[in-house]
């Protein structure tokens, strides 16, 4: 009887708004292409971001099961986490977009901008796409913008430790940058045969957000190395976007 009066006061607290967790977030880490040693370290992190900001999160590589209308109406935010290549139909795109164009949230993460290269609307979400990277290395960065959930921790600059991806052009002009990587600090030029990159000139960007087709889209490209999920700034970085891309709220250095 303990046991069931316990059971029961458990469930009426979890059920109560006092409990409620502040909004539910879809992570979603599907590749059809190269896969990131680091998934596994990304998704455990973000598990335990929502632990620390009381959250929910539902981690799943099953598109079928949850980008449809109904499914994703469920959820303030979905992030692709890690994601590469052509991961959802002709049908869940258009899923997709009209949860965005609903008022929804999209972080993604990485190789998130290595993702989808066919879906013009997806690549104008993102606002930059991969094309190519050197050899993992250690880079000084700059915080561009401040203002924004999350970018309280960072240092005006700091040093980090990435494979640092090398964009094309923007996909669309009102990016609003939040962190950039000097390559006059690491060797930005890379060789693949077939494709090169000679670095991204005086401005290489790194993380930014967008308002986007009725909805809220951030992206940043750090996150390759499994031990960069383990890093508190950095966690609380994504939290940031997690957290803009969810709510709207925003967030001011300074009055």
């Amino acid at each position: 009887m303990r046991k069931l009066v316990t059971s029961l006061l458990l469930a009426a607290c979890a059920a109560s708004p006092l409990f409620a967790q502040q909004f539910k977030a879809l992570l979603y880490t599907k590749t059809d292409g190269w896969h990131h040693d680091s998934i596994n370290a990304g998704v455990t992190a973000i598990q335990e971001l929502s632990k620390l900001h009381h959250f929910e999160v539902y981690w799943t590589e099953n598109t079928g099961m949850v980008f449809t209308d109904q499914k994703l109406k469920e959820y303030d935010v979905v992030i692709f986490l890690l994601t590469t290549g052509d991961v959802l139909d002709d049908q869940q795109q258009a899923a997709f977009e009209r949860y965005i164009q609903a008022g929804g949230g999209y972080v993604g993460i990485h190789s998130a901008s290595d993702t989808e290269y066919g879906w013009d609307w997806y690549t104008k979400m993102v606002g930059h796409m991969f094309h190519i990277h050197p050899a993992i290395q250690t880079g000084v960065m700059k915080v561009e913008d401040p203002d924004f959930p999350g970018m309280d921790r960072f240092a005006d600059k700091f040093l980090f430790t990435e494979e640092w991806y090398e964009f094309d052009a923007p996909r669309t002009d009102d990016l609003n940058y939040l962190l950039s990587v000097d390559e006059k600090t690491y060797r930005p030029a890379a060789n693949w045969g077939a494709k090169k990159g000679e670095g991204m000139g005086d401005f290489h960007p790194i993380s930014w957000y967008k308002e986007y087709d009725g909805g809220r889209a951030f992206y940043t490209a750090l996150g390759h190395l499994p031990a960069t999920y383990s890093d508190a700034d950095f966690m609380h970085h994504v939290y940031g976007g997690i957290y803009w891309a969810a709510t709207g709220n925003g967030f001011k250095s300074a009055d």
